[in-house]
């Protein structure tokens, strides 16, 4: 996946994002601002799998819009357009299901998501991967970090192939977690 990178169109989605998530915290320790979140897996996209598609970085920036904030499928398709927003849909749960359901539906529709997405998703899941092993909330137990990089490994496994790169970092990525939290 490659093709030139417009800053502006860039630019513009980050300070979407971070207006939507303003008022947002992450769940560790320090409470960190929401929108480091998908700045890093914008981040994890660009820098570590070297994909300079546009409309990927774009959708990892808005890519928990939908899911967590007020935004509408349609002013994300109105200020982004229908590519964008339909990556971020692909991506996004029905928060009106029970997370038991959600989870299971991201295993089950992991295969049958776009290129675009399945990426995205694996990012997703790398960027959660390194939170959940080195800066967890306190609440996790070691089980509960664990079941989660299992989960991570189950919808992983239905969007693999797509980009070797990002296969190769998730890799990594799960290996390091499981090791850091057996000690």
């Amino acid at each position: 996946m490659s093709g030139k990178v417009e800053a502006g169109r860039l630019f513009h989605a980050l300070a979407f994002a971070a207006q939507k998530h303003r008022d947002q915290r992450r769940k560790d320790a320090e409470a960190s601002p929401y929108i480091n979140h998908p700045i890093a897996v914008a981040s994890v996209l660009a820098v570590e799998a070297g994909i300079t598609d546009e409309d990927t970085l774009i959708a990892a920036i808005l890519h928990d819009t939908l899911e967590d904030t007020e935004t509408s499928s349609d002013e994300l398709e109105d200020k982004f357009g229908p590519v964008v927003s339909g990556i971020v849909q692909e991506v996004t749960d029905d928060k009106s299901l029970p997370k038991n359901v959600r989870k299971r539906l991201q295993v089950e529709h992991a295969p049958s998501a776009t290129a675009r997405a399945k990426c995205l998703k694996i990012a997703d899941k790398i960027c959660n991967i390194r939170d959940v092993t080195t800066a967890a909330p306190a609440t996790w137990s070691i089980e509960r970090r664990r079941e989660y990089l299992d989960w991570a490994e189950e919808v992983v496994a239905g969007c693999r192939g797509v980009e070797p790169r990002i296969d190769a970092v998730f890799d990594e990525t799960l290996s390091k977690g499981y090791a850091t939290l057996r000690t």
